[in-house]
C-alpha cells in the first residue's frame, strides 16, 4: 500500500483499489498440505467467441469445434451450452461487470455490483499464500471482473514485468517496512477515530464502515508481515518478447504468468480480463479492431478477421492448458488440481446479447463431460455456485442461481 491518509482510506470504502488484498485473510502459518491444494482461474474475454466456429456442430462431440477440435486436453474440458445471466436485456458492453457476479441491470446508474466469486473462494482459499488471490487484464483501464463485497472493483494489474517482479524478484524490504509502519499510522489513527465516534453517538452505518475498514487494516497488515521475511520462489523469466504481435504476446504472457504463479503456490485464485482495447491490434494473419470485427453484422471477411483473433487468444489457452497439465504434482498434474473457468459476458458480441454464453471448464480433477447442452437458458451462477460447494465453500446461493445442479462430476 502506498502512503495515504486515514481519509483518503475510508474514502476508497472498505477494500482499497489494490490488486493483491482481499477481506477477512488470515495469515496464520499452517504446514503443507499432504495433498496438492485447489486452485482456480477465472477468464474472461469480454468480446465472447463468434458462435459457430466455438459450440460443437455435434451434440457430444469437440471435435465438431471450428475453433476447439485441436485443444490438447479434450479429455479435461467441458462446453457447456445454454448458460446465461438473467437481468442483462439490455446491459451492452456493461455486461462484463458482472461476468462474476451475476448482479443484474449493469447498466443502470443505480446500478451496484456485488462480490465476485473469485473474491469469495479468495477468503477461504487465499489464506495460505502470499498473494491471497491475483488479478490480470490485458490494459489499464481501471477495472476488471473482480469486485470486493461493497461491489466496488478492484483494479487489475496488467503490465506483466510488474507482475514478474511482484511475484518473483526481491523484495525492497527497507520501502516495505515504510509501508507497514504507514499503514500501521492508517490503522491507529482509525481506531482512534473509531473511539471518538462512539463517544459522540454517530450513525451504525458510519460505524460499520470504520469497523469494516479496521478489520481490512489489520488483516491485511498481519498477512504482509508474515511474508515479509519470507523469500519469494525463484523462476527463470519466460515472458515473451515480440513488438510485431504485442497484443498476442501480452496474452501469452499473463497465461504464462498464471502458470507460474500457480506452479510456485503464490496464489490459488486468480482472474484474467481479456478487455479490448481500442484501435486495430495485430494478430497472426490479420489486423484490425477486436470491438468493430465483434461487430461483423454476418459479413464473411470480418467474421474471418475476427476468427483469427479469436483463434490467436484460444492458441495461448490451450497451450496454458496443455503445459498445465505437464507439470506433475501427487498423483495427477498441476491442471488436474486447478479448475479453469473460461468464458465471457457476451453470447453474440454483435448485437449485444447475452444468452448462450460461451462457457469452458477445463481441469480441477472432474470427470468431464466434453460438451453438456443444458435443455434450457439455466443461471451461469448455478454452475458459480457449485464451484463454491467443490471448492469447500457453504454457500447457500450466489447470484442469481437457483440450484447446484451437479454439472461438474467428481
Amino acid at each position: 500500500m502506498n502512503a495515504i491518509s486515514r481519509k483518503d482510506f475510508l474514502k476508497a470504502g472498505a477494500a482499497l483499489p489494490l490488486a493483491l488484498q482481499s477481506l477477512d485473510l488470515r495469515a496464520a502459518a499452517k504446514p503443507k498440505p499432504a495433498s496438492p491444494p485447489k486452485r482456480i482461474i477465472f477468464i474472461c474475454s469480454c468480446l465472447g467467441f463468434y458462435e459457430p466456429y466455438f459450440f460443437p456442430k455435434k451434440r457430444g462431440d469437440l471435435k465438431t469445434s471450428g475453433y476447439l477440435r485441436d485443444m490438447k486436453t479434450l479429455d479435461k474440458m467441458t462446453v457447456f451450452n445454454n448458460l446465461y445471466h438473467p437481468g442483462m436485456d439490455t446491459s451492452n458492453h456493461d455486461s462484463e461487470k458482472s461476468f462474476l457476479t451475476g448482479s443484474p441491470s449493469p447498466e443502470s446508474p443505480t446500478f451496484v455490483n456485488g462480490m465476485s466469486l473469485d473474491q469469495v473462494l479468495a477468503r477461504e482459499m487465499g489464506k495460505d499464500t502470499r498473494f491471497p488471490f491475483l488479478n490480470f487484464s490485458i490494459y489499464d483501464r481501471g477495472w476488471g471482473i473482480s469486485w470486493n463485497d461493497q461491489g466496488s472493483s478492484i483494479p487489475p494489474m496488467h503490465d506483466e514485468s510488474k507482475i514478474f517482479e511482484k511475484l518473483f524478484e526481491k523484495e525492497d524490504l527497507q520501502a516495505k517496512k515504510r509501508q507497514l509502519k504507514n499503514d500501521q499510522n492508517i490503522l491507529d489513527c482509525l481506531q482512534r477515530d473509531m473511539v471518538q465516534l462512539r463517544k459522540k453517538g454517530s450513525q451504525p452505518g458510519k460505524l460499520d464502515s470504520y469497523k469494516a475498514a479496521i478489520r481490512e487494516l489489520e488483516t491485511q497488515l498481519t498477512h504482509e508481515k508474515f511474508w515479509l521475511n519470507t523469500e519469494k520462489p525463484k523462476v527463470e523469466n519466460s515472458l515473451s518478447e515480440d513488438p510485431e504481435f504485442a497484443f498476442s504476446t501480452k496474452i501469452s504472457n499473463l497465461f504464462e504468468l498464471a502458470k507460474l504463479a500457480f506452479r510456485t503456490d503464490s496464489t490459488r485464485v486468480i482472474t484474467l480480463s481479456m478487455d479490448w482495447i481500442d484501435g486495430a491490434i495485430t494478430v497472426p494473419g490479420t489486423t484490425g479492431g477486436w470491438h468493430t470485427l465483434s461487430h461483423h453484422g454476418g459479413k464473411a471477411e470480418k467474421i474471418e478477421s475476427l476468427s483469427k483473433i479469436e483463434i490467436d487468444t484460444l492458441k495461448h489457452f490451450n497451450r496454458f492448458l496443455f503445459e498445465m497439465d505437464q507439470i506433475k504434482e501427487g498423483e495427477g498434474t498441476l491442471l488436474d488440481h486447478t479448475t479453469v473457468v473460461m468464458g465471457s459476458n457476451f453470447g453474440n458480441a454483435s448485437n449485444h446479447t447475452c444468452n448462450n454464453l460461451p462457457v469452458i471448464v477445463a481441469g480441477g480433477g472432474y470427470r468431464h463431460q466434453a460438451h453438456t447442452v443444458l435443455e434450457k437458458p439455466t443461471p451461469l451462477c448455478n454452475l458459480y455456485l457449485e464451484l463454491l460447494h467443490k471448492h469447500n465453500l457453504d454457500a447457500g446461493g450466489f447470484g442469481s442461481s437457483v440450484a447446484d445442479m451437479g454439472l461438474l462430476k467428481g
